[in-house]
């Protein structure tokens, strides 16, 4: 016999988010691309000392943050893969989107810098060495060429290796402003070439860092995941037989892969006399899978009678 609070877990079939950050591989190309990242902001960090670009130390601080971002992104995937624990029912999953804002926030700290400095030079240009420029500006690019293709593979399998992959091509990009900027130098003198290539550098930069603040914060905010409206949700789970009313309709993103859906559903009184209860539990979940696969893979409902709910509405009202 069923009882007025039944509850129903829906997975989905696949490699679970556990497994998914636990995979070695990911964690190889995570500590490649941050040796890389290493590499690039030693030479860098020497060539804007030896030829005083703003470009090459722009260029310079988004690799720093490049390579930090990696090493947040490295431990974030170790401790991913930690198992679930009674005190960490989900894990360390949502690590990765705390790395991911971590990032983000660097990045828009290193775009507003570079945006001041380089006003301040356009208006009292300083010497500029482009032969120094070019060299260590194709050795940036190199290495970060090298780090993107070592990433691109696992570039969806989360935000925080999303937001690595974005930086290390954000960097690559860096790289080309600068031997552009130290083309322009080499061949007309004009020094002003590097002040601009910091900006664009800094274009570069904010918006992706905005779109990755963004995403974060829907995770961090508990926002309804997107490509999810909770009205036409409701309105399929009414649909089901017996289901009379449905409330506390939530749905989240626990980390990337992982939203989740939690519903209460009121049902007629004898369902849970009558053996009803089981085939409505298997009607919904079997509602979600049909209508909402890719946006439910894990949902949870609670039957109730009508008093069960209303002493529930009750009790929240009057706490």
């Amino acid at each position: 016999m069923s009882t007025p609070h039944e509850h129903h877990h829906d997975h989905a079939h696949g490699p679970s988010p556990e497994e998914a950050a636990a995979d070695p591989a990911l964690r190889r190309r995570l500590f490649i691309a941050l040796a890389l990242a290493g590499t690039v902001v030693l030479a860098q960090a020497v060539g804007a000392a030896l030829t005083g670009s703003l470009a090459l130390l722009t260029d310079t601080a988004h690799a720093v943050t490049d390579a930090s971002g990696l090493a947040v992104a490295l431990v974030a995937a170790i401790l991913m893969a930690r198992p679930a624990t009674p005190r960490r029912t989900w894990g360390l999953r949502r690590l990765e989107v705390v790395a991911a804002l971590g990032q983000a926030a660097l990045l828009l700290l290193v775009g507003a810098y570079s945006a001041v400095e380089a006003v301040r030079r356009l208006v009292e240009p300083p010497a500029v060495d482009g032969t120094g420029m070019l060299l260590f500006g194709v050795l940036g690019l190199a290495a970060n060429l090298a780090a993107a293709a070592v990433l691109a593979s696992s570039r969806g399998a989360n935000l925080n290796m999303r937001a690595a992959f974005l930086e290390v091509v954000n960097d690559a990009l860096g790289s080309l402003g600068v031997i552009a900027a130290a083309a322009v130098v080499a061949v007309t003198g004009w020094t002003r070439a590097d002040a601009v290539a910091g900006l664009l550098i800094v274009v570069l930069i904010v918006p992706r860092a905005v779109s990755l603040l963004r995403q974060t914060l829907r995770v961090l905010l508990e926002f309804t995941p997107e490509g999810l409206d909770l009205d036409e949700v409701r309105t399929h789970l009414l649909e089901v037989e017996h289901v009379l009313e449905v409330h506390d309709l939530h749905a989240s993103t626990v980390a990337t892969g992982l939203p989740v859906l939690t519903a209460h559903v009121v049902v007629e009184d004898g369902c849970f006399t009558d053996g009803h209860a089981a085939q409505i539990l298997e009607q919904l979940r079997q509602c979600t899978r049909e209508h909402f696969p890719l946006a439910v893979p894990h949902s949870t409902f609670q039957l109730e009678t009508a008093a069960i709910a209303a002493d529930d509405a009750h009790h929240t009202a009057h706490p």
